[in-house]
C-alpha cells in the first residue's frame, strides 16, 4: 500500500497548511511536475480532471494519467497520476505523492480514506499534504516527521453584513444547503437580475463545469450553490452571501462551524483580489466571534480524525465485519461511523443466497468490492442494495465471472433518454454514474471499453440536457446580455425585424403589433433598482426605433389591399393580423365608426390617415357581408314596401310582425313580390332576410348590435344551432337583433320558429293528435327535433308561440289561442279592389239588378 517505500531511503514529508486562496494546490502541481514521476489525490473528481488537463498541457497526454472511480485514462508510459483520493493506485511507485484537503481526515463519511493516506501513502522522494491549519496538531502527532509550513492568504476577506437578495453586488455567490432553497433563490435572481448559475453536489462534473463556465464567462453575474463550492472551485467571486447557516449532515440539522463558514466564504476574492462575505434572505447576521474567526482564519483545531481498519480479514463475512469494527490503537483517531459500504454489507450478509455464495476468501473479497460500488444518489436505498446483490450473484454464479451483457444493456438503455425535469435528469445521471463505475472494473464486464464509452456518452448527453434545463429555468439570457451591455456603458442598438419583433442588442425585447409596442414582461416589469434601470434603458432604445418604424407602417397600411384587413370577434380591426383600431358607435347600427389604436406613437395627421383607411375598409366589409340589407335600402320600392325594407335593415335583418304591422297591412301584391325578390320573407310572426340567418352574417349582426349599445361583444350562437337556452344576463333585444325569437326558456331562430308554428297550426286545424303517438314513437320528439331542443323544453316553446296542448282520448291535440289584434297581422283589413267596377263579380251584380 505504501507508494515508493524503501528501507533506508530518505523520504521528505511536507505539510503545507493555510486558508483558501494560498496557492497550495498550485505549489503541489509544480513540485510533482519537477519530479520524474508523481501522484496527487484530490477530494473531487472535477479537481482531478482540472489538474489532469493542466498537466497534459505541460507534459503531454502520453505522460499523464487520470484515475477516478468513473474514469480511467492511463497511457502505457504515464508518469504523473491525477486521481481522486479513493482511486489512487497506491501500489505504484512514484517519486512525489500529495494529498489535497487533508483536513478531510475528520469528515464523518470519507475521512477514513484520507486518514489512511495520511498514515500510509508516501512518495519515494517527497510527500506533501495540503489543507487547513485545523489539522496541524493531529498531523504533528500522527506524522511527526512532517515539515509543516504555513502559507498566508493572497488577499483579505472581510465581513460585509446582511444584504437583501436584490442588493447583492455582481459576482456574488449565494449559498444555501437544500436543493429546494437553491432553486427558489435562483428563480428569484432570474426575475431580478436576469439569471444565475447553479451548483449542487448532485450535478455531474460536466454539468457543474458548464454552469461554472457560464458564470466565469460573464453570461450571468450570480451563482447559487450548496456548500459544493466550498472545495476546489476557483472562480471570480467577489462576495459570498449565506442564505442559510444550518445544514443537515446526514444525521441532524446543525449550525455550520466557523471553520466550515470560512471554507465556503474563502471562495470570495481569488488570488490578489480581496473578497467579502455576509448573509442574505432570511438569515440574520453572523455573530462577532464567527466573523472574527473567518476574517483572521483562526479556527479550532481538529480533535480527532476518522479511521477505519484497512487490514481486513476475508476469511468469512463475519470476520470481515469484525475487522471493519476494529477500534484504532493510536490517540487522535476515532473509528468512523458506519459507512455506506458497511451498511450495504450488513444488508447483503443477511441474504441467504449471498450467504451461500460468499464462502472462501476470494468470494468474501468479491463481496466487499461489490459493496463499495457507490450510490451516487447518496440515499443508499433498498434499490441500490438489491442492485449490488444481483451484481454479486452474477459475478459469483457464472463461470466467466462477468455480468451478463444483455442485462447490462437493459439497465443502461433505459437511462439513455433526455426528457424530464431537472430532478429526473439528476437521478438518471446518478444511476448511469454507478454503471460507469462498474464498467471500469474490467474483470466484471466483457468488452469493458465498449461499456465505458457507452455510459460516458449517456452521462454526457444527460449532463448537457441538465445544463440546458438549468438555463431554461434559472437564466433569462436576454436580460443577462442587456445587463452586460449596460455595464459596459454602451448605447444600446435596436431594430425592428420584418415580422415586427423589436430587438435590442440582438435580444428580442418585445413586438410592434400594428402601431402598439408590447414589451416583454421580463423587460417592462418593475423590480430591484438595477433591473429597473435596465428596463428603462431597454425600453428607451426600443421606443426610439419603434418611432422611426411607425411612419413607414402608416404608408404600408394605406397602400395595402382590403385582404390585409380583418374584423375580429371582439370588435377590433386587424391589419396584417395585428389590431390597429376598434369599432365605436356611429349614427346608426349599420355605420359604426373606427377609433385607431396607436398608443401615442402617431401624430394627429398620421392618426387621421389611419382612421380614414380603416373606416373605408369597414364600410365595404359591412356592405359586403350584409349585402341584402343595403340592397333593400337602395331598391326602388313603393311607400309601404320601402318603409318596411328600411325598418328591417335598421333592425339588422329581422323583426317581429307586430313591430311593423302598419307597413305590412299597407302592402299590396306587387309590394310583396318585390320584397320577396330582395330576399325578404314575410312570415306569420316575423319578417326576415334569409341570408341574414347564415353564421357569418349573424356573427356580424351580433357584433354591430353590441358596439352600437356600447356593450362588450356578445357572441352569436354556434353555427348550425337553431335554438339555444336563453341567458338571463343577455338582453332579449340581442336575440331579436341576430334573428332569434325568445320562446319560453329558449331562443329559437325565427325561420325555425315559423316552421314549428306552421306545423302545430296545421295539426290544430285538422284536429290531428301530437306526432309520434300514432306511430308508436315517443310523443313530441318530432316537434322537438325540428328546433333541436329537448322534449322538456317543448311545452314552454309551444305556449310562447300561442298554442295550447289539450289531452283527448287519442292523445294530445293542439289549439291556437285567440290573438290580440296588435299581435295578429295575418288577417289584414279588407280593401276594395282598385278595379272593383270591372271585376267579374261586379258585372254579375249589375246583370242581376237589370233582370
Amino acid at each position: 500500500m505504501v507508494a515508493g517505500h524503501e528501507r533506508g531511503e530518505r523520504r521528505r514529508v511536507v505539510a503545507v497548511l493555510g486558508p483558501t486562496n494560498t496557492g497550495k494546490t498550485h505549489l503541489a502541481m509544480e513540485r510533482m511536475l519537477a519530479h520524474e514521476s508523481g501522484m496527487i489525490g484530490f477530494p473531487l473528481r472535477l479537481l482531478a480532471r482540472e489538474n489532469y488537463d493542466r498537466a497534459v498541457r505541460l507534459k503531454g497526454a502520453s505522460s499523464v494519467a487520470l484515475i477516478t472511480g468513473e474514469e480511467k485514462i492511463v497511457p502505457p508510459r504515464a508518469r504523473y497520476f491525477l486521481c481522486t483520493v479513493e482511486a489512487m493506485p497506491l501500489g505504484r511507485r512514484v517519486s512525489f505523492l500529495a494529498i489535497d484537503e487533508i483536513q478531510m481526515c475528520a469528515d464523518a463519511d470519507r475521512g477514513h480514506v484520507f486518514t489512511d493516506r495520511l498514515l500510509h501513502a508516501r512518495g519515494a522522494a517527497e510527500t506533501m499534504f495540503m489543507g487547513a491549519e485545523t489539522v496541524r496538531p493531529l498531523l504533528r502527532r500522527l506524522v511527526p516527521e512532517a515539515e509543516i509550513t504555513t502559507r498566508a492568504r493572497f488577499s483579505t476577506l472581510s465581513y460585509a453584513g446582511h444584504r437583501k437578495l436584490h442588493r447583492l453586488p455582481p459576482r456574488s455567490a449565494i449559498v444555501s444547503f437544500t436543493a429546494a432553497d437553491v432553486y427558489a433563490i435562483a428563480e428569484l435572481i432570474r426575475r431580478q437580475r436576469g439569471g444565475a448559475a447553479v451548483v449542487l453536489g448532485a450535478l455531474s462534473p460536466r454539468t457543474r463545469n458548464a454552469q461554472v463556465g457560464m458564470y466565469q464567462a460573464g453570461e450571468v453575474d450570480y451563482l447559487v450553490a450548496t456548500d459544493a463550492i466550498g472545495m476546489g472551485l476557483n472562480m471570480d467571486i467577489n462576495h459570498v452571501a449565506f442564505a442559510a447557516t444550518c445544514k443537515f449532515d446526514g444525521r441532524q440539522v446543525r449550525h455550520l462551524t466557523p471553520a466550515e463558514l470560512g471554507q465556503i466564504a474563502g471562495r470570495a476574492g481569488r488570488h490578489m483580489n480581496d473578497g467579502c462575505f455576509g448573509t442574505t434572505a432570511d438569515t440574520e447576521g453572523l455573530d462577532a466571534d464567527a466573523i472574527d474567526r473567518v476574517e483572521s482564519h483562526r479556527f479550532d483545531a481538529l480533535r480527532q480524525l476518522s479511521w477505519r481498519n484497512s487490514r481486513l480479514s476475508f476469511a468469512s463475512v463475519a470476520s470481515l465485519q469484525a475487522s471493519l469494527r476494529r477500534l484504532p490503537d493510536r490517540p487522535g483517531l476515532v473509528r468512523v461511523r458506519e459507512a455506506d459500504d458497511e451498511r450495504v454489507l450488513a444488508v447483503l450478509a443477511a441474504d441467504p443466497e449471498v450467504q451461500r455464495l460468499a464462502t472462501g476468501a476470494d468470494a468474501v473479497r468479491l463481496l466487499w468490492e461489490v459493496c463499495q460500488v457507490p450510490d451516487f444518489r447518496k440515499v443508499m436505498s433498498d434499490h441500490h442494495a438489491r442492485l449490488l446483490a444481483r451484481l454479486f450473484r452474477f459475478l459469483s454464479g457464472s463461470e466467466a465471472a462477468c455480468l451478463p451483457t444483455d442485462w447490462i444493456a437493459r439497465q443502461v438503455d433505459r437511462l439513455d433518454r433526455v426528457d424530464g425535469d431537472i430532478d429526473t435528469l439528476m437521478q438518471r445521471i446518478a444511476h448511469v454514474r454507478t454503471w460507469t463505475y462498474v464498467s471500469y472494473r474490467g474483470d466484471w464486464v466483457a468488452d469493458a471499453a465498449h461499456w465505458q464509452d457507452r455510459t460516458r456518452g449517456i452521462e454526457d448527453r444527460l449532463s448537457d440536457a441538465l445544463h440546458d434545463r438549468l438555463i431554461q429555468r434559472f437564466v433569462d439570457r436576454r436580460t443577462s446580455v442587456l445587463f452586460g451591455r449596460l455595464k459596459a456603458r454602451r448605447e444600446l442598438m435596436a431594430a425592428v425585424t420584418g415580422d415586427g419583433e423589436v430587438v435590442v442588442e440582438g435580444e428580442a425585447v418585445g413586438n410592434l403589433e400594428g402601431f402598439r409596442f408590447r414589451p416583454d414582461a421580463a423587460v417592462s416589469r418593475d423590480g430591484a433598482a438595477p433591473l429597473h434601470t435596465a428596463a428603462k434603458a431597454v425600453n428607451g432604445a426600443a421606443h426610439r426605433v419603434v418611432r422611426q418604424e411607425v411612419p413607414k407602417r402608416v404608408q404600408r397600411l394605406e397602400a395595402d389591399g382590403d385582404d390585409a384587413f380583418a374584423l375580429t370577434d371582439d370588435g377590433w380591426i386587424a391589419w396584417r393580423q395585428a389590431p390597429v383600431g376598434r369599432l365605436v358607435p356611429g349614427h346608426d347600427v349599420l355605420h359604426p365608426l373606427v377609433e385607431p389604436c396607436t398608443a401615442g406613437l402617431l401624430e394627429a395627421e398620421a392618426r387621421e390617415r389611419v382612421r380614414r383607411r380603416l373606416l373605408d375598409w369597414l364600410r365595404r366589409h359591412v356592405q359586403t357581408r350584409l349585402a341584402p340589407l343595403f340592397q333593400a335600402r337602395a331598391a326602388s320600392l313603393a311607400g309601404a314596401a320601402r318603409g318596411l325594407a328600411f325598418q328591417t335593415a335598421e333592425a339588422l335583418g329581422s323583426m317581429p310582425c307586430h313591430a311593423c304591422a302598419p307597413q305590412l297591412a299597407a302592402l299590396n301584391a306587387a309590394d310583396r313580390s318585390a320584397l320577396r325578390a330582395l330576399g325578404l320573407s314575410l312570415g306569420r310572426d316575423s319578417v326576415y332576410f334569409r341570408e341574414m340567418l347564415k353564421p357569418d352574417a349573424m356573427a356580424l349582426r351580433a357584433l354591430l348590435w353590441s358596439v352600437h349599445r356600447r356593450l362588450p361583444p356578445l357572441a352569436a350562437p354556434p353555427p348550425g344551432r337553431v335554438s339555444v337556452r336563453r341567458d338571463a344576463d343577455v338582453p332579449a333585444d340581442f336575440y331579436a337583433a341576430i334573428g332569434f325569437r325568445v320562446l319560453g326558456a329558449l331562443a329559437v331562430r325565427i325561420d325555425m320558429a315559423e316552421r314549428l308554428a306552421g306545423r302545430i297550426r296545421a295539426l290544430a286545424r285538422h284536429g290531428q293528435v301530437e306526432p309520434g303517438r300514432e306511430s308508436g314513437r315517443e310523443p313530441g320528439r318530432e316537434l322537438a327535433t325540428l328546433i333541436g331542443c329537448s322534449r322538456d323544453d317543448l311545452p314552454g316553446v309551444i305556449e310562447a308561440l300561442g298554442f295550447e296542448r289539450r289531452l283527448s282520448e287519442n292523445g294530445a291535440v293542439f289549439a291556437e289561442r285567440p290573438r290580440h289584434p296588435r299581435t295578429s297581422v295575418h288577417h289584414r283589413p279588407r280593401r276594395r279592389s282598385q278595379a272593383a267596377g270591372t271585376s267579374p263579380f261586379a258585372k254579375l251584380r249589375e246583370l242581376t239588378q237589370l233582370g
